[in-house]
């Protein structure tokens, strides 16, 4: 999984669409093999992106779980972390 896109399920506060939003242009740029589309191919890139992160909502408006929401800051804090020992010099 690309590393930009961040899990969005079991938080508290809830994903924001913003949040969604951007996981779904991670994932489209990762398909598409392009950060910046051409004139000709910017209607596709977008189409999907608006596809990807509708079905993105839907999904995780049906998931269920019985784990207690994550804290959002802690995840954060413990993202950092693993960052610092895997960048450590």
């Amino acid at each position: 999984m690309c590393r930009n896109i961040r899990p969005l399920n079991n938080f508290h506060p809830p994903a924001t669409s913003d949040e969604v939003s951007a996981a779904a242009l991670q994932y489209v740029r990762k398909v598409s093999g392009s950060t910046h589309p051409s004139q000709v191919n910017q209607a596709a890139f977008d189409r999907a992106v608006v596809a990807i992160a509708a079905e993105t909502q839907r999904l995780l408006d049906a998931l269920v779980t019985t784990a207690p929401p994550k804290d959002r800051e802690t995840e954060a804090a413990k993202r950092k972390a693993r960052a610092e020992a895997r960048y450590a010099r």
